[in-house]
C-alpha cells in the first residue's frame, strides 16, 4: 500500500535547538530513497507503507542514539485506494484550483 505521511520528530531532554537531531533524521530520510520534502514543521514522506514505516523506526532509533532519552512524534498519514496519488498530485491540484479562481 502506498502511502504519504508528515512525519514530525521532537527529541525532548536535550536543550531548546533540535536541528541538529532533525538535520540527523533527514540524513535517514534522504538515505531511503523514498520521495521526500522537508518543511518548516516536519517532512512528508511517500512510498510503500513498510519502507515508510521503517524509516520513522530510524529516526527514532538515531536520535535515541544521539542522547535523546525521550522523543515526541507527531505522524499524519493517508492512503487511497480508488486511485494513484502522489505528493506531487495533491499539491498540482490545489494550484490548478488556484489559477481557476
Amino acid at each position: 500500500m502506498h502511502v504519504i505521511v508528515d512525519l514530525c520528530v521532537v527529541p525532548l531532554g536535550v536543550g531548546v535547538s533540535v536541528s541538529t537531531y532533525v538535520a540527523r533524521c533527514q540524513e535517514v530520510i534522504e538515505a531511503s530513497g523514498l520521495e521526500h520534502r522537508m518543511h518548516a514543521y516536519g517532512t512528508n514522506i511517500e512510498g510503500p507503507w513498510d519502507e515508510v514505516m521503517a524509516v520513522v523506526k530510524a529516526c527514532h532509533e538515531e536520535v535515541h542514539e544521539m542522547g535523546a532519552p525521550r522523543i515526541t512524534t507527531t505522524l499524519k498519514m493517508g492512503t487511497r485506494t480508488d486511485r494513484d496519488q502522489r505528493m506531487s498530485d495533491k499539491v498540482d491540484s490545489v494550484s490548478r484550483r488556484r489559477a481557476i479562481d
